[in-house]
């Protein structure tokens, strides 16, 4: 039923049998409750067994007090954890997957924020995680770690995982003793190879002599083409293959960019796809006992069949496209690829929770993190079918009438324009975001398979909505631009000063091709976040000369949690785009402005045949407001209820789906 014949092919490993290749690979979901696993984290990884996943590897456990470094990092040393994974692998055992957990050291790259630890690290060199200097490891403290290894690992089987996975991916501990860059040692851990490895290879026979023959040990690396100078290709092939001949390592998972290249790490929608299969590929070639698994990147089963087909890899690590959908690898094996909701390498809500030390989430999938309380994406009939109208086709919009209509109720969506997604559309037409529009594409085949009714050109007001005489009404106008071009960061002033001159566009009217400007553009952007610094892209990669006035010491800055700000910046310097930093525009002529240092107040003049903003919208409820008193059962949700981002409106969507 399936044409992903190589990704449905079973494969052995160790003791296990898995019945595909597709892992759910290792990530922080800092899940944990004061240091343990509790039902939000048992339900997130059940739902990716119970959605097909061959394999599935826990977030990593810090094995010694060094190694902390989230705010949900699992308790260390610590045997109270032991019942509460209990409940995770036993439940996802009931769906015959594999499940292993992580086990990490970063070394020199920690966060005392969160350890109140020095760092430990080969030779004492600085992190790249914070500012802070590490310490230069004592041979009686590297025994110490391979021991804390291997009592961790004995935690994970008396747990009931079937194996582990050593963290030696984006320059951590073990990578810091194999490459020449950190490790200048010169006793018997540092210098030759087989000093240099002897910290990972110790920790691999003492975790084999302790937990026996049926116990799988495999290991996550990562490879950064821009950073030679940690471990090129050739580098990584030579360690591998010296790991390989004691045939005690099951696999190594192949992972892209290290703590020197962060952005690389989780690579968003700036990069390209299958960024681990390169070193996937060089590792294949070398390797005679583990298996390879390639991550990094990989969204689609396309994508992770061509892998497989290739030779490239025997596994494949599909992470983010499982929590955007944690049903995937179901949906692929009975043909239903149409049905798969896609990935769109945002990193908003995952690595941008993560970032800020949140559990994590997913922007098309809000049910991430809540299967606990909403079930995943599998839904329950309600009671009693409803007739259910939905004002207004964006996001929240979207969600709210596609979970309605997954329930049972029936559905009619009424959207004031000739297509479906509001303003999270017209983000997908700017550079590198066309998964933006498949994700659109994707609501309407679920609107087909659903019945929903969608009414295009159908604005309606508050006499429509009285007469449409739904049982429910659900309101998702959004919002709108601020008309008067209001900045945060000028609140003296009630409108852009100067905007009766003209030429002032918001950022959507860009998009529309509404917008009619000249040669040179000042962008406007007080988000920092794509909005605006993806209209300066668009409009620069159309040949116009832009300016980018922003209040925040650096474009992008909203950006920074996801680990696409860099290469945005750098996409826009090299189209010739002009930052100006920590600055207003204090007023507008029709064909120069003046921009106001924030630091300073000094003025530097500005020519431009344009202004486009991205500042904050405006919330448009003239049919809430209306509707007041009139008895009809409403529910306002999205950028109706406040002007937000967009992970907001689909979770508003998502829930008030849920409850109707």
């Amino acid at each position: 039923m399936t044409h992903y014949k190589h990704l449905f092919e079973p494969l052995e490993l160790r003791h296990r049998k898995l019945d595909n290749r597709v892992v759910f690979g290792a990530h922080t979901a800092n899940m944990s409750d004061l240091g343990l696993p509790g039902e939000r984290h048992r339900a997130y990884y059940e739902e990716r067994a119970i959605g097909g996943a061959a394999m599935i590897v826990v977030e990593p456990m810090p094995v010694h007090a060094t190694a902390v470094l989230t705010r949900g990092n699992f308790r260390h040393c610590d045997d109270a954890v032991i019942p509460y994974f209990r409940n995770i692998t036993d439940a996802v055992h009931a769906h015959g997957t594999t499940i292993l957990q992580q086990l990490y050291h970063v070394g020199q790259h920690g966060d005392s924020d969160l350890s109140f630890m020095p760092h430990w690290s080969p030779s004492g060199l600085q992190s790249y995680h914070d500012s802070d200097g590490s310490h230069a490891m004592r041979e009686s403290e590297i025994l110490e770690v391979i021991d804390c290894f291997t009592r961790a690992a004995q935690r994970c089987q008396a747990a009931g995982f079937d194996g582990v996975d050593l963290f030696a991916a984006y320059h951590a501990l073990l990578d810091q003793f194999w490459t020449p860059w950190s490790n200048k040692r010169d006793d018997r851990w540092g210098g030759s190879l087989e000093n240099r490895c002897r910290l990972s290879l110790s920790i691999i026979d003492s975790i084999r002599k302790t937990c026996g023959e049926d116990f799988i040990i495999g290991m996550s690396i990562g490879y950064a083409d821009n950073t030679p100078f940690v471990m090129t290709l050739e580098d990584f092939q030579e360690v591998i293959a010296y790991h390989d001949q004691g045939g005690n390592l099951d696999y190594v998972s192949c992972g892209s960019g290290n703590y020197v290249d962060v952005d690389r790490i989780m690579p968003t929608f700036v990069y390209g796809e299958k960024q681990g299969v390169p070193l996937a590929a060089a590792l294949k070639q070398v390797v005679m006992h583990a298996r390879v698994t390639a991550e990094s990147h990989i969204r689609t089963p396309e994508n992770a069949d061509y892998t497989i087909a290739s030779g490239a890899a025997d596994l494949v690590s599909i992470v983010r496209g499982q929590i955007a959908d944690p049903h995937l690898v179901g949906k692929a094996r009975v043909g239903r690829d149409d049905d798969i909701r896609g990935c769109i390498s945002c990193n908003q809500m995952c690595w941008g929770r993560r970032s800020r030390d949140y559990w994590i989430s997913c922007l098309v999938n809000p049910s991430a993190g809540r299967e606990f309380e909403w079930g995943g994406d599998r839904f329950v009939k309600a009671e009693q079918p409803k007739n259910i109208l939905v004002v207004g086709g964006g996001p929240a919009g979207m969600e709210a009438a596609r979970v309605a209509a997954e329930r049972g109720h029936k559905v009619t969506l009424a959207e004031a324009l000739g297509d479906l997604g509001g303003q999270f559309r017209l983000a997908g037409l700017a550079p590198r975001r066309g998964q933006i529009t498949e994700l659109m594409d994707w609501y309407l085949r679920q609107f087909d398979r659903l019945g929903v009714e969608v009414r295009y050109f159908a604005p309606l007001d508050e006499q429509d909505i009285i007469e449409f005489g739904a049982d429910e009404v659900v309101l998702a106008t959004g919002s709108l631009p601020d008309e008067r071009a209001r900045q945060r960061w000028l609140p003296e002033a009630d409108a852009l000063p100067g905007l009766d001159n003209g030429k002032v566009f918001p950022c959507e009217e860009v998009f529309r091709g509404q917008a009619e400007f000249g040669k040179s553009v000042i962008v406007i952007d007080e988000g920092g976040n794509w909005r605006g610094t993806g209209t300066a892209w668009h409009l620069a990669d159309q040949g116009h000369a832009v300016t980018i006035v922003t209040p925040d010491p650096m474009i992008g800055k909203e950006l920074t949690r996801t680990g696409s700000d860099l290469k945005i910046r750098a996409n826009l310097a090299q189209l010739g785009a002009r930052f100006m930093l920590e600055s207003v525009v204090a007023h507008w002529h029709g064909d120069r402005a003046e921009v106001r240092s924030l630091l300073d107040d000094s003025v530097t003049e500005v020519a431009a045949s344009a202004i486009v903003t991205a500042t904050t919208n405006v919330v448009y409820n003239d049919v809430e407001l209306a509707l007041a008193g009139a008895g009809v059962s409403l529910h306002v949700i999205g950028d109706a209820a406040a002007p937000r981002q967009a992970p907001y409106a689909f979770h508003d969507g998502r829930k008030i789906g849920l409850a109707l």
